[in-house]
């Protein structure tokens, strides 16, 4: 096997990825050939497109058992944790982890129909598949756990939205940057939003895949688990199909209903979902402008402003 050809990075990693990433990028193919190499796995295919902080290499076990390769990023969730979290699920709405190296990054999954996701299906229909999914995945965080809360994992982020979209000089997005801002301290406030459920933190409809396993049809991969309240994790979902959105009439309107329908969906406080949505599409769109990327930039942040 040649690992410098077989085991390409996909484009879509390598775009994404700064020059701090350089040096595990060079490195990759070859960290993939020495896992493949000690769990006696046999390489079928990079999965493209691929992920923008991993590159999951489709396999097959030494019983022949099909799974999938995941080598996550430095500077990414981690492997550890995301570990942690399939632990905790044990497949309840949720890939199941078969092995893993934190060291390495490295996690052997179980395979899934990658190509097919929520995504696949009509807009409602995904919708209710999505929220039937989430509601296994909404679990207790268990004693001592390693994940971040909401709080941790947000302050970062209001930080960046206060130098990007404050202080940087971007007065067209000084207003929605504030209220962003606002909202965080008041969702966070001492008694508001006690909940502590372990959140998958980044669903979404193309997170969900479609599974052969007979405890259910659709499994989540992918998490960036936190722990927190329900909201937090609707925020994500709310957002779903931006660009098909973006282009409905009366856009604003069908955002406001969706994040009304997503919370009433789960006896959720739809003014947490939607402040937590306006908060996660600010940062979002920030970060996205801060990377050069204005077009997406400039698409979140008037989702932000329907909210």
């Amino acid at each position: 096997m040649a690992p410098d050809t077989v085991l390409r990075p996909p484009q879509r990693l390598t775009r994404a990825r700064g020059a701090q990433q350089a040096a595990w990028l060079e490195e990759l193919p070859r960290l993939a050939a020495r896992m493949l190499d000690r769990w006696e796995l046999t390489p079928e295919r990079v999965a493209e497109p691929g992920g923008r902080t991993s590159m999951t290499v489709l396999v097959r076990c030494a019983d022949g058992e099909r799974a999938a390769l995941k080598l996550c990023a430095p500077g990414a969730p981690g492997a550890a944790v995301e570990a942690a979290a399939l632990r905790r699920w044990n497949g309840r709405g949720a890939v199941r982890c078969l092995r893993e190296d934190a060291e390495a990054g490295a996690l052997l999954l179980e395979r899934l129909h990658g190509e097919t996701s929520l995504r696949s299906l009509p807009e409602s229909r995904a919708m209710l598949e999505a929220l039937e999914t989430a509601h296994r995945l909404w679990v207790p965080p268990g004693e001592q756990h390693p994940f971040p809360s909401v709080a941790e994992l947000t302050a970062p982020q209001a930080e960046r939205i206060r130098r990007v979209g404050v202080t940087a000089g971007n007065g067209l997005y000084a207003p929605l940057a504030e209220e962003a801002l606002r909202l965080r301290e008041e969702l966070l406030a001492p008694g508001a939003g006690a909940e502590r459920a372990l959140l998958h933190g980044d669903f979404r409809q193309g997170a969900v895949l479609a599974a052969d396993a007979e405890r259910a049809p659709w499994l989540a991969v992918g998490p960036e688990p936190v722990v927190g309240e329900r909201a937090y994790d609707l925020a994500r979902l709310a957002r779903d199909r931006l660009h098909d959105l973006v282009a409905s009439p009366g856009a604003a309107a069908i955002t406001r209903r969706r994040v009304a329908q997503l919370a009433e969906s789960v006896d959720a406080d739809a003014e947490r979902v939607r402040a937590w949505s306006l908060f996660r599409a600010v940062e979002s769109g920030l970060r996205h402008l801060a990377a050069g990327q204005r077009a997406e930039a400039e698409m979140l942040l008037e989702f932000a402003a329907w909210l």
